[in-house]
């Protein structure tokens, strides 16, 4: 498929019904932080987005969201691919961004570098969305926190050694913080700032 096609097609086949279920399934997972997510909406985003990080992004983005995008993706059709089905516009400055996608195995960057929000405004933060290998079988972390009876354990393939000690410094400034979605295949896992995460 040409560069210039590739703009064009891969979108949600039902864009309404689609986006509303793939809405419907990520609000689940921040309601019940650490459950994974089938997503039964597909998309086909150029590469190197995976398909349910860009069923997110149809679902999500729109001409209000300004998106940051990793290098890798930066450099392929999905900025166009982004921009024309959803009118939202690219920013290179992280801490501008309301939503930041990193594709598989790139480098995650700090969560610090990206808006944060206020006291006064804690919305006004960048949800990131992080491709990863698989969303389980890597080294487990107990989550606990609202919306978890007591706990879960969670144990995504592909984060960053030092995604607990980012994640431990984003939860000490709540209300304010980065909210995660991690995926894989047609899966996420939603991971809400007020979720705090240990070692098992």
């Amino acid at each position: 498929m040409s560069p210039h096609s590739q703009i064009y097609a891969g979108a949600f086949a039902e864009p309404v019904f689609a986006a509303q279920s793939v809405f419907r399934t990520l609000m689940d997972g921040f309601a019940r932080p650490g459950t994974i997510g089938r997503l039964s909406a597909s998309a086909s985003p150029p590469s190197p987005l995976g398909n349910a990080s860009g069923a997110v992004a149809l679902t999500l983005c729109d001409h209000d969201t300004p998106v940051w995008l990793s290098p890798a993706l930066v450099k392929s059709a999905v900025p166009q691919w982004i921009a024309f089905h959803t009118g939202a516009c690219m920013t290179e400055a992280k801490d501008e961004a309301r939503f930041a996608f990193v594709e598989k195995g790139a480098a995650v960057p700090g969560f610090d570098q990206f808006a944060l929000g206020t006291q006064e405004y804690p919305d006004r933060s960048t949800t990131l969305v992080v491709e990863v290998e698989a969303l389980t079988g890597g080294q487990p972390l107990v989550a606990r926190g609202p919306g978890i009876k007591t706990e879960i354990v969670v144990a995504p393939v592909g984060l960053p050694d030092v995604f607990l000690d980012l994640w431990t410094a984003n939860r000490a400034i709540f209300p304010r913080g980065i909210d995660l979605v991690v995926t894989a295949g047609d899966a996420v896992l939603c991971l809400p700032r007020t979720t705090k995460l240990e070692r098992e």
